[in-house]
This record gives structure tokens, C-alpha cells and sequence, in this order.
């Protein structure tokens, strides 16, 4: 038997024009699935990433073989529109049994992050003494330059110059925080303990980077010195409270791959895993 891609229209554009298109695939002249690929960006800022935007394989077909032959086919269409690297994601609601949390490993797919999500039902208290309140607009600058170091090393280390690096956590700060410490949809607070600064915590209900969720903590600091002494779950429960306050019952955010404590601080506060996201280098 032999297993094939083969399109089932034209190619289209994405909202920021990457190129894509739809596959059928086949076994012999029988449909079993479907993929959706999204080409690089048109504008080289970065690494030429394309995307495994979707992948399905009917259920009866599984565990034959289907998922890889699709996967590597994808692979070389994606080289053919000058990608050199490849990203794709699991939805893990199947927990270890969900259909690819195994496929994409074996075939060299690298875990880079994961989303998690909690549903909020009760109001938490904070220990004796945390007490937050708002990042105020002459701390911000600060703020937001510690916040940004961090990103753009996040960025170079997956093949970003430092410039293209730049660039892209600029353009966050223009999508995401317009207005500073006063943007619209975000909620920026810092958490004090006994009077003494600790931590900060970036909140955010629009823009969302998911359609399954009320609110997204884009980012959690603990002084270095205070470390190891709670308050990393603090300012989580501040972000709780927030929501809560706010009417939103959904709250993600991202962990990435190998951050261990904070992996363990969030199973630990409930929440669950939504989708994990595997990046691979086509040589």
C-alpha cells in the first residue's frame, strides 16, 4: 500500500501571508486523514519556521503507520517552500494517549513548551503579609526592559539574532501594552511582602493566545533574593484573584520544556495540560 499527501485545493494565504494549504491523506486512492501546512513568514525576522498546522488520521487507521508517513511527506513540502525548521503541536487531553504525544518524538521533535489551563471556582487567600497592587506608570520602563532581556535571550537561543530578537519583543510591546502600565486588557501587579517588593505579574484578557481560555499570565518574576520562599505561588493566586474579580473562570499560560519547578508549583495549584508544542531542525 502506498500512503500520499494530496492537495485538496489551492494554496491560500494566512492573516500575516504565509502561504498554506490543505492535503488529503491517502492510502492508495482512499482518504484516511488530513493535514494543513503553514509555510514561513514572507518576511525574513527569524529562523524560516513552517507549521504542521493540523493533522488527523481516522481513528480505524491508526497505529499502521499513517501518522508518520504524513508527518515525513509534510516534512518535504515544507522544504520545498524553504523552511528549515518545522513546529507542531499535540492537544493532550488525552493526557500520554492523546493521538501524536508519542508520534512526534520518535520522530525527532524537540518538546519546547506547554499550555496549561485551570478552571477557577473558589476565591484563594494569600499568606499573611503578601499584599499586590498595581505596577505603576514610572516603574514600568524598568519593568518591561527586565521582562524584554529575557525574551529576546529566550529568542537567540532558538536561532534569533539579537536584532530580529529585538524587534519581535518590540512588537509584542506594541500589541500587548500600548498604553504601559495603563494598557487596556492587561493587568500588571506587583506583589510586596511585609512592604518589601518580591515579585510582578503580567495578566492579560485580550489579546488571548487561545479561544479556550478567559485570561493568559504572559509572565511571573520572583526577586532572585526571595526566591524559594513562596511567592512564585503568590503572585499565581494574585492572578486567580484578579480573574475572579474580572468575571474570567479560564486562566493558561505556557511553561517551557525543562522548567521543572514551575512545571511542578502549577500541577501542584491544578491546573491541567491543554496542548504541548514540539519544534524540529529539517536538515
Amino acid at each position: 500500500m502506498t500512503t500520499t499527501l494530496r492537495p485538496t485545493g489551492p494554496e491560500s494565504r494566512t492573516a500575516d501571508g504565509r502561504r498554506s494549504r490543505s492535503f488529503a491523506l491517502h492510502v492508495n486512492s482512499r482518504p484516511v486523514g488530513a493535514v494543513e501546512l503553514v509555510g514561513r513568514p514572507e518576511e525574513g525576522d527569524g529562523p524560516a519556521f513552517g507549521r504542521i498546522a493540523h493533522l488527523y488520521v481516522e481513528e480505524g487507521e491508526r497505529r499502521r503507520g499513517r501518522g508518520t508517513v504524513a508527518v515525513l511527506a509534510a516534512e518535504e513540502v515544507l522544504r520545498g517552500w524553504g523552511c528549515t525548521h518545522v513546529e507542531a503541536s499535540v492537544p493532550v487531553a488525552g493526557g500520554e494517549n492523546a493521538p501524536g504525544a508519542h508520534l512526534l518524538p520518535a520522530l525527532g521533535y524537540t518538546e519546547r513548551s506547554r499550555h496549561l489551563v485551570k478552571e477557577l471556582r473558589t476565591r484563594p487567600g494569600l499568606p499573611p503579609g503578601s499584599v499586590p497592587r498595581p505596577l505603576t506608570r514610572e516603574e514600568f520602563e524598568q519593568w518591561w526592559d527586565r521582562g524584554a532581556a529575557t525574551f529576546i535571550d529566550g529568542l537567540t537561543s532558538r536561532g534569533f539574532t539579537r536584532e530580529q530578537a529585538a524587534a519581535r519583543a518590540e512588537t509584542s510591546r506594541r500589541t500587548l501594552l500600548p498604553e504601559g502600565a495603563a494598557s487596556p486588557g492587561a493587568a500588571l501587579r506587583v506583589l510586596t511582602r511585609d512592604g518589601t517588593h518580591v515579585g510582578s505579574l503580567w495578566l492579560a484578557f485580550d489579546p488571548l493566545p487561545r479561544d479556550d481560555v478567559d485570561a493568559w499570565v504572559y509572565d511571573v518574576v520572583v526577586e532572585p533574593e526571595r526566591r524559594g520562599e513562596g511567592h512564585g505561588r503568590s503572585l499565581m493566586l494574585v492572578a486567580e484573584l484578579e480573574c475572579l474579580e474580572a468575571g474570567a473562570r479560564r486562566l493558561g499560560l505556557n511553561v517551557f520544556a525543562g522548567n521543572t519547578r514551575a512545571g511542578r508549583l502549577y500541577t501542584s495549584l491544578g491546573y491541567q495540560e491543554a496542548e504541548r508544542f514540539y519544534v524540529k531542525t529539517l536538515l
